[in-house]
């Protein structure tokens, strides 16, 4: 329950409350210093009048500015509001100010002093030297304590004042733990707390565009738990990610800040260093860079207890050059200033240490009873004034201290109101006054404090969060130092054309795990680090599909050169004024002139006998195939459709099959013929000119049907080859366009062709020895032996080039030029000669008698029964002397 844990808490307190007692206690000693103000009601006040001493020591040197200052705007608060008329009538609000040294224990201590009229002491055994109890006075009953400073003190003070429901207002404190009503309920602020700083903090970091931090913490309540709160607030936000968390220890050994300086380089990429640390710690840290030789590098960013201070950055200027610093809004008040340089040893006796800022303030020495004077300095006249003989700037807090009394006193004066209505000065009901219900018209005030701004607070006791945004300038500018370059009220409002970095620099400094991926680049997250990673290129076909993964494009597409996306592969095509396509279409042209020459002739001469000799119809059915061989190189190059893709499949293998068609036709007659020849004179069947164009025509008739079928089972389309000229480079990747017909089924096509040709060569082989007067056999003899060796040079050439990205068209300039040579070499050897004689000599070009076939039979014996003998004879000297007599 509450009352256990108070009287557990209680003993926890008990040796320095007896300490407190037996100070107090008039006959053992005297009072702890302080200041007392008389009035009807009593606050208490706990200020840094003195920093923290050395070991052994509790108290150091007086501090002008957060402690004077602070105390004086106390006093000047009091002052104001005692002479209100309007405010609190008729009472007066007296104070007992205690300083705390800045040491949270030593300010437990003298807070003990707040709480001593409410503690009840046992006197039965003390007498006075007449043997009667003693007189003790009663202590002043503290209904409020305005303090502590730093956020430490605060809570070690208010674990005490809670144990005895007196209220609390700190004018400093920011520590995110206060906010904890179950443990601080007694506990008020006029200030916000450090989660809104965190808050404001990590939205500066923002918008700097930073994302590796660093942050450095004095121990302490303040320190570690406004770095907590910095570290929490990023988590959830997102985006952030901490490099290092340094703790300043509170006692540091030598070189304690020297090795802060180089775990901070340890990641050198994270400039930014967020920092919560008294003023001692900050000048340390600053001249730790400044003798490691980091001015520039590191980026501060510092919480309220740097604000616009110039004590943590004098001497290290540069280094402290573009730090960023936050402070709650305030405004210096004129008024007290007024009143501040109004002071002097005269009319300020009530301040028992303004002779020890007097000293420090003015440079002198004051001689005071039991203070040795010092030689060397000078004394002390006390006509010295504040800011005409020494520099006087107001010190940040005293707005808020200002308004933390004022708050108090608006809630007692609405507590007066309420409890006693009508009645002058404090009635019974507010004596005393009762903490609980003190503490719930505290958090109800609202009014417009010293700067204009409006003093409230929420559920847990906090100010609203205000706050403007500093920033340390020091080059290019008239007057160095801090400049207020923004606001933060629930979010952050900055201008980033007021700020500068080190050397005057308008660019902001970068402060990040890992610099941005360039273009195409995706992120590979280091683990457990969501600021840092590696770039890798998306390479290949692969496109940025989002920041962290690539992905293949469509198999018709290929990256942009930034591989933002994908683009269509351009389509190509075997184009007329390519090399490739050049070669064959003059080999081509040429063959075309050359047969219709030949065919014209054969025409124009078509009775005459060498034309007549040569089998004129068989002659023109093999010219045709000649003229479509040389033909479907233009379908070849031509730009693919379906039409171009069916005549392709149609005219392909059917000039070359009517070509062999008809030589295989003629070689077969001649053999069959001088093979009967050799049995009987009885000619063969099937040797007349109609009965070799049937044959011819039914021979030809099986590509044409095996063409068709072919139609029938899979029409002729045209495709896209992305796969063909796809190379590493995406850039040099090319779909082309072309028919539907792959490796193996031209070869299909051209399947009947080859067979044609090999029967025919088979039968040119057997007919070698027929007299060469009687037949055509030894020139489609050689014809058929050039174009087996040409067609057996095609297959290594067009199926050793299937890995090029010129693949098709080397295969079509091949196939082309290799049909073109065949049909060449057939037209050469056949009809040249020919068309030589016919055309150059026509004298040779008459009628001979003709032969029967009896004769024919007799010349092949006679053949047959010499090339015996010659095989007979030696060295094989036999001559066969053909009978042209015939």
């Amino acid at each position: 329950t509450w009352e256990m844990r108070k009287v557990l808490i209680l003993n926890d307190l008990c040796h320095f409350t007896c300490k407190i007692i037996s100070s107090l206690d008039p006959y053992q000693g005297t009072q702890p210093q302080s200041i007392k103000i008389e009035g009807d009601i009593t606050l208490g006040g706990l200020f840094p009048v003195h920093s923290r001493g050395p070991a052994g020591v509790p108290c150091g040197d007086v501090k002008r500015e957060k402690g004077i200052h602070r105390l004086e705007a106390m006093l000047y608060a009091l002052d104001q509001i005692n002479s209100d008329p309007d405010l609190l009538p008729n009472i007066t609000l007296g104070a007992r100010i205690l300083d705390t040294c800045s040491r949270d224990t030593y300010a437990l201590e003298q807070s003990l002093t707040f709480v001593q009229a409410l503690i009840q002491k046992d006197t039965s055994d003390v007498r006075c030297s007449n043997g009667e109890p003693p007189i003790i006075p009663k202590p002043e009953r503290v209904v409020g304590v305005i303090g502590a400073s730093g956020s430490s003190v605060s809570i070690m003070v208010a674990n005490v004042l809670r144990l005895f429901s007196i209220p609390q207002i700190s004018y400093a404190s920011t520590a995110p733990e206060l906010s904890d009503k179950s443990r601080y309920e007694f506990f008020s602020r006029v200030v916000p707390p450090d989660s809104y700083q965190a808050q404001a903090m990590v939205d500066i970091v923002k918008a700097m565009g930073w994302n590796y931090v660093s942050t450095l913490a004095s121990e302490g309540n303040y320190g570690e738990s406004g770095v907590d709160a910095f570290l929490q607030i990023s988590r959830e936000a997102g985006g952030l990610c901490i490099a290092q968390s340094i703790k300043i220890p509170r006692e540091p050994r030598p070189g304690e800040f020297e090795k802060i300086i180089k775990r901070l380089m340890e990641t050198s990429n994270a400039r930014g260093v967020i920092i919560f640390a008294n003023e001692d710690d900050i000048k340390r840290v600053l001249q730790a860079a400044k003798t490691a030789n980091l001015t520039g590098h590191f980026l501060f960013v510092g919480s309220d207890s740097w604000g616009a201070k110039n004590s943590p950055i004098q001497d290290q200027e540069e280094v402290a050059e573009g730090a960023v610093t936050i402070l709650p809004k305030r405004a210096s008040i004129d008024a007290f200033d007024q009143y501040f340089m109004s002071r002097s040893l005269e009319n300020n006796r009530r301040n028992i240490w303004f002779a020890e800022f007097w000293e420090d303030d003015f440079k002198c020495k004051l001689t005071r009873p039991g203070i040795k004077y010092e030689l060397g300095r000078r004394k002390c006249t006390g006509e010295e004034r504040i800011s005409q003989d020494s520099q006087y700037e107001q010190e940040g807090k005293v707005q808020f201290v200002i308004d933390a009394v004022y708050a108090m006193a608006h809630a007692l004066h609405s507590m007066h109101l309420d409890l006693c209505p009508g009645s002058m000065g404090v009635c019974e009901k507010m004596d005393p006054v009762e903490g609980q219900m003190l503490l719930q018209y505290i958090r109800s005030v609202n009014f417009n404090g010293s700067a204009g701004t409006g003093v409230m607070f929420n559920e847990n006791g906090d100010a609203p969060g205000r706050y403007d945004i500093f920033q340390y300038q020091l080059s290019n500018v008239t007057n160095p130092g801090y400049r207020v370059i923004g606001q933060w009220t629930n979010h952050l409002r900055i201008d980033p054309d007021d700020m500068q970095w080190s050397g005057g620099d308008r660019k902001v400094p970068e402060s990040v795990c890992s610099f941005p991926c360039e273009s195409g680049e995706r992120k590979k997250m280091v683990k457990g680090v969501p600021c840092c990673w590696h770039c890798e290129l998306c390479d290949g076909y692969q496109y940025l599909l989002d920041e962290f993964s690539c992905d293949m494009c469509p198999f018709d597409m290929r990256p942009f050169k930034n591989r933002t996306g994908c683009r269509p592969t351009p389509i190509i095509k075997l184009e007329w004024s390519s090399p490739w396509a050049i070669i064959p279409v003059f080999i081509a042209i040429l063959g075309i002139l050359a047969t219709t020459g030949v065919i014209v002739t054969f025409i124009r001469f078509n009775d005459t006998p060498i034309v007549r000799a040569s089998g004129r119809e068989l002659s023109y059915v093999l010219l045709t195939g000649i003229f479509l061989i040389y033909l479907i190189t233009f379908l070849m190059i031509a730009e693919p459709s379906v039409a171009v893709c069916a005549f392709r499949r149609l005219l392909l293998g059917l000039g070359m099959s009517i070509s062999y068609s008809a030589m295989l036709t003629k070689t077969n007659r001649i053999y069959r013929i001088f093979e009967q020849g050799k049995k009987s004179v009885t000619p063969p069947k099937f040797i007349s000119p109609t009965s070799q164009l049937i044959i011819t025509f039914i021979l030809i008739a099986v590509q044409v049907l095996g063409v068709f079928i072919w139609f029938g089972v899979m029409p002729p389309h045209t495709i896209i080859d992305y796969e063909e000229q796809k190379p590493p480079n995406p850039e040099f990747a090319r779909g082309l366009l072309k028919c539907d017909m792959s490796d193996l089924s031209l070869i299909f096509c051209l399947s009947y062709s080859i067979v044609l040709m090999i029967t025919c060569t088979v039968y040119a082989i057997k007919s070698r020895g027929v007299p060469e007067n009687f037949n055509e056999a030894k020139p489609i003899g050689f014809t058929m032996y050039t174009t087996c060796i040409i067609w057996l040079a095609f297959v290594p050439i067009f199926f050793g080039t299937a890995q090029s990205t010129e693949k098709m068209f080397i295969q079509t300039t091949t196939l082309t030029v290799s049909m073109s040579l065949s049909a060449t070499v057939s037209l050469g050897m056949l009809y040249i000669p020919k068309v030589y004689v016919i055309i150059f000599h026509p004298e040779q070009n008459v009628q001979k008698r003709k032969r029967s076939f009896k004769s024919v039979a007799q010349a092949a014996t006679v053949s047959t029964h010499l090339s015996q003998k010659s095989n007979d004879k030696p060295n094989g000297e036999s001559k066969i002397v053909p009978d042209r007599s015939q």
